[in-house]
């Protein structure tokens, strides 16, 4: 049993405002009761969702020594998780991290579009060297868009059947991770959900969302900070996602019900405590 919080070295950009990023996965990793070390890819002055030009510093030459500093104090960290990068470069420096702690929890959330197509920055080499580093990964979280990149197929149009969602979590599977989620898929029951497969015991779940007609940045790595977080408190695979959707439901219906510029993301301030209260977690099921 450990006699200190968990560690995580968190491996994304920064950016000064709206609520993404480390800005995001710091303060809910902490509130967790984890230690996130973050190895910071870039500072962003905003993030890129709508905020005008952004003043970006990129932060490659950080990586390769921050990570021969940690090696040389003999560092030891249960998990090493990812986000966003702006180029090659930084994926195969993830690659090295993962190399370093081999017994670590291989966490990436494999940031490269929505909506149904890449972000512009998201060459089709940008691509491919994301899904090598999703091959090494023990758990992806993207969303609907990224599973259909990495898999290399069109991103489905109409909502999934079930048989189609366990597909695509399933080829997924196939290509390295033991375990998948797929964040906000619409399904064909008229329900949004969040889905999950752990390759090792062959089961498919889901947890239902509650709709919102609003979308905010960060999402995404609120989902994923949180799954990550309550892997490393002992949940299983479906009771961390259903714990990271319900605190990201509290979030954002939090947001909405202020009438919040969606460009300046969740209130995340007002929300945390949720991530330390006593919680049942039954709303799980079988896919």
């Amino acid at each position: 049993m450990l006699q200190r919080p968990p560690r995580v070295i968190a491996i994304h950009d920064l950016s000064g405002f709206g609520r993404c990023s480390l800005s995001v996965i710091l303060p809910v990793l902490s509130a967790m009761k984890v230690q996130a070390c973050p190895v910071v890819t870039g500072v962003l002055s905003t993030h890129t969702g709508g905020l005008g030009e952004v003043a970006l510093r990129d932060l490659t030459d950080f990586m390769e020594p921050a990570l021969e500093h940690y090696k040389r104090l003999e560092l030891e960290f249960e998990c090493i998780y990812s986000g966003w990068m702006s180029s090659a470069e930084q994926i195969e420096a993830c690659l090295d991290y993962l190399a370093a702690w081999p017994k670590a929890l291989a966490v990436v959330d494999p940031v490269m579009g929505d909506h149904g197509k890449p972000y512009k920055t998201y060459t089709p080499e940008m691509c491919s060297r994301m899904a090598k580093l999703a091959a090494a990964a023990d758990l992806i979280t993207p969303n609907l868009t990224e599973a259909a990149i990495l898999l290399g197929e069109p991103c489905p149009t109409a909502p999934l059947r079930q048989f189609e969602a366990k597909g695509m979590l399933a080829r997924l599977s196939e290509q390295g991770p033991r375990l998948v989620t797929i964040t906000g898929v619409e399904m064909a029951d008229g329900t949004v959900a969040n889905l999950g497969y752990d390759r090792e015991r062959g089961d498919y779940w889901r947890v239902d969302c509650r709709y919102v007609p609003a979308s905010y940045p960060g999402t995404g790595d609120i989902f994923a900070s949180v799954l990550v977080g309550g892997l490393l408190g002992g949940d299983s695979l479906p009771m961390a996602i259903e714990r990271a959707t319900r605190f990201l439901e509290v979030a954002v219906r939090t947001t909405f019900s202020y009438g919040s510029d969606t460009r300046y993301g969740v209130m995340l301030e007002s929300c945390l405590s949720f991530l330390t209260a006593d919680q049942v977690l039954d709303r799980y099921r079988l896919l």
